[in-house]
């Protein structure tokens, strides 16, 4: 009897992931076709070109000199790239990556589904990935030429093992969670600091091994390795990207400050211009070029730090709920920003509500606030809500959980 009770619940799970699965999945083909991109333009267009035409990761070229790129993480670009084996057709190509894309989302959802069973009921567990799943934002995103989709794919992913090996402490397990780190370190450069926080975290709260630490800290090495020698070789120094210069000064800068405008803004001050054509153009003219707008940024913050810390808190606020200054036109769809401040708030809330005893959602709050320092530093984008949107609605669940809005089984 037993087993056979056993069997059923089984059997029933395997249907709701089932059902999640194709769910998430069969939402976003008509968005990518009503919405969704034809072309691979701008940054991502560029790599997929010179990948193409030169079998290099190129940004940008002067008067027949090729620049290896050293301003775009290269993990996005090689995913572009992958279809490329399979036509050569940039429409064809395009549709490939955003189907990819609504593959992941829904391979997401599952993985988000035993992430949540790790705090919560079946029941609380299948509601909220269902609600990831067709949250407007993410759905969206699937049928943009855009490398959150696979951010959030590889976070999820990460979060999970993270857990993993907290709970089996198991090789296999180690593994996965530290090559899933290295590929969010070549997808966005941020993500090392994220990993330096788990490790710091599994170590001190959790007591993972100082073997099993430093066996994470070699895997994802090794993953992150091939990169970080071609860039040693080219460049000389031991980077994955140079752009942090840059992306401080363009969510910082004067006209950001006085207009308040989270995204930042591309006006220069001053000789800047003059000082940017004066660059240079070899191959340490991005190296250059980012070293001159992070002097540049750092001037600005020392002239008005109380504007900057000011603009600062304005920019969390805005990524923690809704940006109400927000120049995307598209930002203020009903659908968009009404999901984006409900889950916000409830999140919030439930932030405040957690059992502060607990270390596993303590780190939830810690990936999710350090996430939020760090784009709150620099220029936001719309898209990159996304990054924490798995730990809201996690959140969410805790405060629905207190209030027994969510009834466990």
């Amino acid at each position: 009897m037993y087993l056979n009770n056993y069997q059923h619940l089984k059997n029933k799970e395997t249907y709701l992931l089932i059902f999640l699965f194709l769910f998430s999945f069969l939402i976003r083909i008509p968005i990518i076709h009503m919405y969704g991109d034809i072309r691979i333009e701008n940054e991502w267009g560029y790599l997929l070109k010179n990948l193409l035409e030169h079998g290099q990761l190129i940004y940008e070229s002067f008067d027949g000199f090729l620049l290896p790129n050293l301003w775009m993480p290269p993990l996005y670009a090689y995913y572009i790239y992958f279809f490329s084996f399979f036509t050569t057709e940039e429409i064809v190509i395009t549709k490939l990556v955003l189907y990819s894309q609504a593959l992941l989302a829904s391979l997401s959802v599952l993985i988000f589904y035993k992430l949540n069973k790790i705090f919560f009921s079946k029941k609380i567990s299948f509601y909220s990935s269902l609600l990831l799943s067709f949250f407007p934002l993410y759905v969206f995103a699937c049928s943009q030429i855009s490398s959150i989709s696979l951010q959030v794919f590889l976070i999820i992913f990460f979060i999970y093992f993270f857990f993993e090996c907290v709970k089996k402490k198991n090789y296999t397990s180690i593994i996965y969670f530290s090559f899933t780190g290295g590929l969010l370190i070549l997808l966005r450069g941020e993500s090392a600091a994220i990993i330096l926080l788990s490790l710091i975290y599994l170590f001190f709260f959790f007591k993972l091994s100082t073997k099993k630490i430093l066996l994470i800290f070699l895997v994802t090495s090794i993953t992150i390795s091939p990169y970080l020698v071609r860039n040693f070789l080219i460049f000389e120094k031991v980077t994955i990207i140079k752009s942090f210069g840059y992306n401080l000064w363009r969510g910082n800068h004067p006209d950001a400050i006085k207009n308040s405008l989270i995204e930042g803004s591309e006006v220069r001050y001053g000789n800047l211009q003059e000082q940017v054509d004066g660059i240079k153009k070899d191959k340490f003219y991005r190296i250059n070029y980012d070293e001159l707008f992070l002097h540049e940024a750092i001037t600005n913050i020392k002239k008005d730090p109380k504007g900057t810390i000011f603009l600062f808190l304005k920019k969390t606020i805005s990524f923690l709920f809704i940006n109400i200054k927000s120049a995307d036109p598209n930002y203020f769809n009903p659908l968009n920003y009404i999901p984006l401040l409900a889950i916000g708030i409830t999140s919030v809330f439930g932030i405040v509500l957690t059992n502060k005893k607990s270390y596993s959602l303590n780190y939830l709050i810690l990936i999710l606030f350090a996430y939020v320092m760090i784009f709150s530093s620099v220029a936001i984008l719309p898209r990159y809500k996304l990054v924490i949107l798995p730990l809201q609605i996690i959140f969410t669940n805790v405060l629905l959980s207190k209030f027994k809005i969510w009834r466990n089984p």
